[in-house]
């Protein structure tokens, strides 16, 4: 799918299609987190800050035990 921006006061908006919008449970009200790896744009409806908590204790976790082993395995 292709979309463009459309003008919105002194801004762009990128306009989601219902059927999406609905497939992902995204409603008006949702807060979304919008990132970029440097080349793609990525919108996503945000995390509860507990969760997100709790995913970065277990990302510390694992970084600890096996950091040496991920070392190796990216070279």
């Amino acid at each position: 799918m292709v979309k463009t921006l459309t003008k919105h006061g002194n801004s762009y908006a990128l306009i989601i299609d219902k059927p999406i919008l609905e497939m992902l449970h995204i409603s008006p009200d949702t807060p979304l987190e919008i990132s970029t790896d440097g080349n793609a744009l990525m919108v996503s409806p945000a995390r509860k800050p507990a969760r997100q908590k709790k995913i970065s204790a277990s990302l510390d976790k694992i970084n600890r035990k096996f950091s040496d082993d991920l070392k190796r395995l990216g070279e």
